[in-house]
């Protein structure tokens, strides 16, 4: 027996086969075409499900989770990512369902990538145990999940925890969403870069101006690159403030390819943190990096799938700090 899953993003779009132990047995990856059109985007997923379903393990199949980023639409079945524009409203999973090699019986279980994330934190990785957390991904956008009480929170449509979109800055830059000031324009791998280079950084010759590449300069001590990761810092330092007020947690879990840039990103944003959380019950609240790293969302999803989690969103089962 094994579980499916996807785990659609903005710079990506994977699969795999997962056991029951959390293990990857299986997997495949193609670059997402997010400026494409809509059958574009959704003929890289069915190539990808091509590859999976090559694989002999596919005929353990006994679940399959959509990780997909959001607003994602989990009663519904549809998606609608901010940073996939000709997604909007797009009925996902009756589009996976219909794959010619997605048995007839398995319906795909739809979660928000931050909130897959979080179930994989939750399951195997670092979060494992814990009661009340936040768990973040910090890419191409930033998102986040939230474990409360124990079980996970993913809200009644599965968008509870999408600190992303939360504004931190009352007159800043226009998020894509349609607020100002949000996380995400100043904390995502995209807003990193694009800071850097407005600011003067040059990307070493033929190297692309990513993210990981400005990472890779702040630690050769470039000041314009460290001042990028330090407005990305302060950014995170303010959402996770706000959200840890709101609703007390134990800790809080940063994954997703910004987040390898290592203490680059953790060093600035404790002590940005240590600014902004400054009541008795905030203060001290741990800030990790994600265990499971790139394939949490994978592994999320597979969870999501094996428990029926989100279902349609309300009531819906935590998942157990062991096998989902």
């Amino acid at each position: 027996m094994v579980y499916g899953a996807l785990d659609i993003g903005g710079t990506k779009i994977a699969g795999a086969l997962i056991d029951s132990g959390g293990r990857l047995v299986a997997r495949s990856q193609c670059a997402t075409p997010a400026q494409g059109s809509a059958e574009e985007l959704m003929a890289a997923v069915d190539a990808v499900l091509d590859d999976l379903a090559a694989s002999p393990e596919w005929a353990g199949l006994s679940c399959l989770g959509v990780g997909c980023a959001g607003p994602v639409d989990t009663a519904a079945g549809t998606v609608a990512p901010v940073n996939i524009p000709s997604w909007r409203g797009f009925p996902l999973v009756d589009r996976v369902r219909a794959h010619a090699r997605v048995p007839d019986g398995i319906r795909p279980v739809l979660v928000g990538d931050a909130v897959a994330m979080a179930a994989a934190e939750h399951w195997t990785g670092a979060a494992r145990g814990v009661d009340n957390a936040l768990c973040m991904v910090v890419s191409t956008g930033v998102g986040g999940g939230l474990v409360l009480n124990g079980s996970l929170h993913a809200g009644g449509s599965g968008n509870a925890g999408h600190i992303g979109h939360i504004s931190v800055e009352q007159n800043g830059p226009l998020c894509p969403c349609g607020a100002r000031g949000c996380v995400e324009r100043f904390a995502s791998g995209t807003a990193i870069a694009a800071h850097a280079l407005e600011s003067g950084w040059v990307p070493p010759a033929g190297a692309a101006p990513t993210a990981a590449a400005v990472a890779a300069a702040a630690r050769e001590g470039d000041t314009r690159a460290l001042a990028a990761y330090d407005r990305a810092a302060r950014a995170l330092a303010a959402g996770i403030a706000a959200t840890i007020a709101l609703v007390e947690l134990d800790l809080v879990v940063i994954g997703g390819g910004v987040a390898q840039a290592g203490e680059t990103l953790f060093g600035p944003l404790r002590r940005h943190l240590d600014g902004y959380a400054v009541l008795d019950f905030a203060r001290g609240v741990p800030v990790v990096p994600a265990r499971l790293a790139l394939d949490a969302g994978l592994i999320g999803a597979a969870a999501a799938a094996a428990t029926g989690l989100p279902g349609a969103g309300r009531g819906a089962p935590g998942l157990p700090a062991g096998r989902p």
